[in-house]
């Protein structure tokens, strides 16, 4: 938390990730996983912190029961307890949905930061999934394995950021500029559009700085000779 606090002190004047966080983690799931395994990986999220999210989707109603279950058998030696079961308390959710095309709709909404698919077939669904940070596919991809060894970066968008934003990469800290330069017979070409846009904003003085320069035939000429070009 204090790292999130210090980032946003400097955000804007060195360059940040993003102001990441809190943690989340969505599964859907099929009478194919594991209940033991569901609630495992919906703790590994809860531990992280008292806001993080760890919610189920899945088809079946009979492993619904036994991973609510089975979080709570989870719960009684858990070294970090206290925390994990104030985040499953307020973040934690459990739903019974229609179909596996629901609970993809569901996740869209949600867009989260980790997406597990514990289903019997991840890549049918895989295509219906539009939003999410990092998505783990199968029974036997728990998110932990993002985390410390898979390889894909583990600083992911949360908080629904995944509608937009993708994972941290070499490109989030590359600044670049835009080169723009146009000849005057291209100027010329795109004029009346340039000056439709500008008088609908009721900005008079952006149409001018194009309408000035391509409305004298001999001013064009001028401008022609002495476009410069990259060496």
């Amino acid at each position: 938390m204090a790292w999130k606090a210090a980032a946003k002190l400097v955000y804007g004047t060195v360059g940040i990730d993003s102001l990441a966080g809190p943690s989340e983690v969505l599964i859907i799931a099929d009478s194919s996983a594991n209940p033991v395994h569901v609630a495992a990986d919906l703790l590994a999220q809860a531990e992280h912190d008292p806001l993080a999210a760890a919610i189920l989707l899945t088809t079946d109603a009979d492993l619904a029961m036994k991973v609510v279950a089975e979080v709570k058998q989870q719960l009684i030696n858990h070294p970090r307890r206290m925390l994990t079961e104030k985040a499953i308390a307020h973040y934690g959710l459990v739903v019974v949905v229609e179909s596996l095309e629901v609970a993809a709709e569901l996740s869209n909404e949600f867009a989260p930061e980790h997406l597990e698919l514990e289903i019997e077939d991840p890549w049918s669904l895989l295509e219906k999934i539009r939003h999410a940070g990092a998505i783990f596919l199968g029974n036997s991809t728990p998110e932990a394995v993002g985390d410390y060894l898979a390889g894909p970066n583990h600083t992911l968008p949360t908080s629904g950021s995944a509608r937009y934003a993708s994972a941290l990469s070499v490109e989030t800290f590359i600044k670049s500029s835009s080169l723009i330069q146009y000849s005057p017979k291209a100027l010329e070409r795109v004029a009346s559009a340039i000056d439709i846009l500008a008088t609908a904003e009721g900005l008079p003085s952006h149409a001018d700085s194009v309408r000035l320069r391509v409305q004298d035939p001999a001013e064009l000429e001028r401008l022609d000779a002495e476009i410069p070009t990259a060496e």
